[in-house]
């Protein structure tokens, strides 16, 4: 087959793919807490939107039941996929979008890349972060470095500043996701922040550069769950949709 032709024949299999709604009718429609059978408490769906009302506000408490209230959309797996969602959070908030996720882990943070959703503009001054970002590396501790804001890989690469539109607390963002072994896309309010190309020299030097010391498996697997991350603040998500690519 030809350049041209592969293309082609490229371009018409990404354009029959279709996307597949995530549906929140009810916790039946595929959604469940990360390593178990159930939703976890906070989690409620309201006239279609997926909401997280969460009872630890603050970083620095938030500990107890760390990993015990993430959820997955536990009917398949996705490898290569094109991941669309509508989401707002609280002011001080703090969430992620997961993928390619697998169970058995104390937390999907520990195996997962994530999408980071934060509230950039509040979350350094409403939550005592100096001991975790010194953990890590990153300074000024007292602020949030590039790679936590919204829309960076967390902790791997960070967005585009320089062309970010991100809406305040409260209000409405969408994001997305492209992913293929070639490259990965991360979009925001319909414009491209951030591409990388995963298992390459680069990324293989990020993941060993301290960060994941503590997490072997982080970023290793090709496929596996989507999933939402509980963090402190609330949460609110709708119009989650994902095709295969």
């Amino acid at each position: 087959m030809t350049g041209l032709a592969s293309a082609h024949a490229a371009s018409d299999v990404h354009h029959a793919a279709v996307f597949h709604d995530l549906g929140l009718n009810d916790y039946h429609d595929g959604w469940r807490g990360y390593n178990s059978n159930v939703m976890p408490s906070g989690w409620d769906v309201i006239d279609g939107v997926l909401t997280f009302k969460n009872d630890q506000f603050l970083e620095e408490d938030y500990n107890s039941d760390r990993g015990q209230k993430n959820i997955i959309y536990a009917l398949e797996e996705f490898d290569n996929f094109e991941l669309y969602v509508e989401w707002k959070i609280s002011r001080g908030g703090n969430s992620g979008i997961f993928y390619h996720i697998k169970e058995g882990y104390a937390s999907p943070a520990s195996v997962a890349p994530e999408y980071q959703i934060i509230d950039d503009e509040n979350y350094a001054s409403m939550h005592d972060i100096v001991s975790y970002n010194k953990s890590v590396g990153f300074l000024p501790p007292d602020k949030l470095h590039p790679l936590q804001k919204t829309a960076s890989d967390y902790a791997m690469y960070g967005a585009d500043s320089n062309i970010k539109k991100l809406n305040p607390a409260g209000q409405w963002n969408n994001s997305k996701i492209v992913f293929t072994e070639e490259k990965v896309e991360y979009w925001l309010n319909n414009i491209k922040l951030l591409s990388f190309v995963p298992w390459s020299e680069e990324w293989n030097e990020k993941k060993n550069s301290g960060k994941w010391d503590n997490a072997p498996d982080y970023g290793k697997f090709k496929k596996g769950f989507i999933g939402f991350q509980d963090h402190p603040g609330d949460l609110w998500l709708k119009n989650i949709k994902i095709k295969k690519l």
